[in-house]
């Protein structure tokens, strides 16, 4: 995705880190957490792909303003998701920034399973529904991620974030949480998982 994205993978190459193991989540999350990347440098980067037109089963960042953000108690400005699919105006998806980095690590992982192929190219994507997300415990922590963006309210283009960068865009810090602190939305969070 960007040159941030690569310097990462070099860097966990170097180390000698296997791409999408135990490992390597551990590995990126302790590296992101060290990181304060710019959300509109990410999206600037001449190496990112935008789309208008997302594709369900991939991964994208964007900027995003709610259209009832006013009754909202808290929304995030700059989501990254799994897109599930397509809804009257706009698109579900799953925004894995609503999770503490502890839980998106074993959520990420539970997805992974869902993957149409093990290439993690142009072709990889996520095999996704509501109904098997409902369905299965594994995926519980699908409850808190699960929203409905509208097209009218997204300010940027959607960034595509590659299969080989899906675990370090996962552990990005770039979450920006309005009307609500990070602490307030995971402790949300972790209550709608049981709920």
């Amino acid at each position: 995705m960007a040159n941030l994205f690569q310097k990462l993978e070099l860097e966990a190459f170097r180390a000698g880190i296997t791409p999408r193991s135990k490992e390597s989540m551990a590995w990126f999350r302790k590296k992101a957490a060290q990181l304060t990347p710019s959300r509109s440098g990410l999206l600037r980067d001449e190496s990112v792909e935008l789309k208008s037109r997302p594709a369900m089963g991939n991964m994208y960042m964007y900027f995003y303003d709610p259209k009832h953000k006013e009754t909202l108690p808290y929304y995030d400005r700059f989501p990254l998701i799994i897109m599930i699919d397509r809804a009257p105006g706009g698109f579900r998806g799953l925004n894995l920034h609503y999770l503490p980095l502890d839980l998106r690590a074993k959520f990420l992982d539970a997805l992974l399973d869902t993957i149409n192929n093990d290439r993690y190219d142009e072709s990889t994507r996520f095999r996704l529904s509501y109904d098997l997300l409902k369905g299965a415990a594994k995926f519980r922590q699908f409850k808190p991620c699960f929203k409905r963006y509208l097209s009218t309210h997204l300010r940027s283009r959607l960034a595509l974030v590659s299969p080989p960068e899906w675990e370090i865009a996962t552990f990005l810090p770039t979450a920006d949480f309005e009307k609500a602190s990070k602490t307030t939305v995971y402790r949300d969070s972790r209550r709608k998982m049981v709920a």
